[in-house]
């Protein structure tokens, strides 16, 4: 068994498919295992994950196109690691995020840990300021704005169990990682910039006005939280969304 499962939904990712195998293969640290499953892409993504003959990269070709948490999901089923993290098809890691990540976890007994992660364009160049891991995470203050992402965060499956998403919400890994912290007390931030996320300017989670319906579905439906309750996280991931991401303020 590795010691890090790699969880990658992939779907028609041809464009940037090779700089995240690229980031992966240049891991300074290489015990890991990385399941892809493709949602049935209609470019050539699997033939470029199959050019790549490394029997640490485990592909699985999903049945029916389900979105990004049921692929996700197929994944973390097949995940053999003590520890899980997460690199969508077009992101991209620091040589030593795996390492760096690790290390951290061991030397804070952490059971969830996430970094500093630059937020960039397609090229990847700096488009916005990093996004900073500069405060430990708990159940409570993710509720206001979700700190966590999924290419900049790392959990331990032996001490906390594989958390799955929940499938049809736009919002899964929001829910994902809250229902992880109702099992545990906190998060552990890690100041360094260890991952580059791309901003595409057609990406669902910039369209924030399209998916505050589904955000308020993350409290009244999976939190069961009242009306009243869920219309107020919502305003609060609302503003704070704007501030995460407007460049008045980064």
């Amino acid at each position: 068994m590795a010691q890090v499962s790699i969880i990658t939904p992939c779907y028609n990712s041809s464009k940037f498919l090779e700089d995240t195998i690229k980031s992966v293969l240049s891991q300074t640290f290489q015990d890991w295992e990385w399941i892809i499953t493709d949602d049935q892409s209609a470019d050539n993504s699997v033939e470029i994950i199959k050019r790549h003959q490394d029997s640490r990269i485990i592909l699985i070709e999903a049945e029916k196109n389900g979105g990004a948490g049921h692929a996700r999901n197929l994944s973390l089923e097949k995940a053999t690691g003590k520890y899980i993290t997460f690199l969508d098809a077009d992101d991209f890691w620091e040589p030593n995020f795996l390492q760096e990540m690790i290390s951290f976890m061991k030397s804070e007994n952490a059971e969830l840990a996430y970094c500093t992660y630059a937020r960039c364009d397609e090229n990847l160049q700096p488009k916005i300021a990093n996004f900073e891991a500069d405060i430990e995470v708990t159940f409570d203050n993710l509720l206001k704005t979700c700190r966590l992402s999924l290419l900049a965060s790392m959990y331990d499956s032996e001490r906390v169990g594989k958390e799955f998403f929940p499938e049809g919400s736009k919002r899964e890994d929001h829910v994902m990682w809250l229902n992880l912290l109702k099992k545990i007390p906190k998060g552990k931030p890690l100041k360094k910039t260890l991952a580059k996320y791309r901003m595409h300017a057609t990406s669902v989670s910039r369209k924030k006005t399209n998916i505050m319906k589904d955000q308020y579905l993350v409290y009244k439906d999976y939190m069961n939280f009242s009306t009243l309750k869920s219309l107020y996280y919502t305003a609060n991931w609302a503003f704070n969304g704007f501030m995460k991401y407007s460049k008045l303020f980064n």
